[in-house]
């Protein structure tokens, strides 16, 4: 074999394994979908405030039909009332927050929705632990905290920053609370494993559970995945030498 050959196939076979190294990079990458929470000027122990959440869709198969929110603490279920949302949707309260859902929203759209809060906690920051559901089953878990997902990559929950009070604000009385029935709640009575808890602020630590939750379907890369690639890689860089040394001794003979 010529040295002009051997060039080649050596070339042939570095250019395979970076195309393959390439797939595993992208395939890797997390998720860019995601929930927010946001409310402009949004002070702590300010009164009637509208939150916004919007949910970025992660499927290309299924529509959103249910958002999951599980409130921080000094938020109960029954301080809180349905703004606006995609057609068709309601809320109803649960044990540690609320749910916003209804008809699937259309594949590849995102949903935007509303609710009021009768008044917001005294607190620099407030993290609102998010389930994202689809019409196929998919359950997207927007809940990982900020340090528990390498500084707001990932999955994290959405977080919304507050303004110091106001002068001469003071804590309003506790509504009366209301325990959802099964009827008026499209969740479980059961407390699923899964579910996060509500009493969080953006400065509590990560759970065990939180960081067990953000799953490798979720985020977009399962582990199966590159480690098949990078067993590829090997593969056809292996058999790429074997196929060298054998044409090199072949044309030595």
């Amino acid at each position: 074999m010529s040295t002009s050959v051997r060039v080649r196939a050596v070339r042939r076979c570095a250019g395979v394994v970076a195309a393959a190294i390439a797939a595993t990079l992208v395939l890797a990458t997390p998720a860019s979908a995601h929930v927010e929470v946001g409310s402009e000027g949004a002070r702590a122990l300010a009164e009637n405030v509208t939150l916004n959440f919007d949910a970025a869709t992660e499927s290309d198969a299924a529509g959103i039909t249910k958002l999951e929110v599980f409130l921080p603490k000094g938020i109960a279920p029954a301080d809180v009332t349905y703004g606006k949302g995609p057609a068709g949707w309601k809320l109803a309260p649960t044990d540690k927050g609320f749910t916003v859902s209804g008809p699937p929203v259309a594949v590849g759209t995102d949903v935007a929705v509303s609710v009021v809060v009768r008044q917001l906690p005294d607190a620099k920051s407030l993290v609102f632990k998010t389930l994202q559901t689809y019409d196929d089953g998919r359950v997207d878990r927007w809940i990982e905290l900020e340090e528990s997902s390498g500084g707001g990559h990932g999955h994290s929950a959405p977080v919304l920053k507050l303004q110091a009070a106001a002068p001469g604000a003071e804590p309003v009385a506790p509504t009366p609370s209301a325990r959802p029935t099964p009827s008026a709640s499209p969740t479980s009575a059961t407390p699923s494993p899964s579910a996060p808890p509500a009493t969080e602020t953006a400065d509590a630590k990560p759970t065990a559970s939180d960081r067990a939750t953000a799953t490798a379907e979720e985020d977009g890369s399962s582990p199966a995945l590159p480690i098949g690639i990078a067993v590829a890689v090997l593969a056809l860089a292996g058999g790429g030498l074997w196929w060298f040394l054998k044409s090199r001794r072949t044309g030595t003979t």
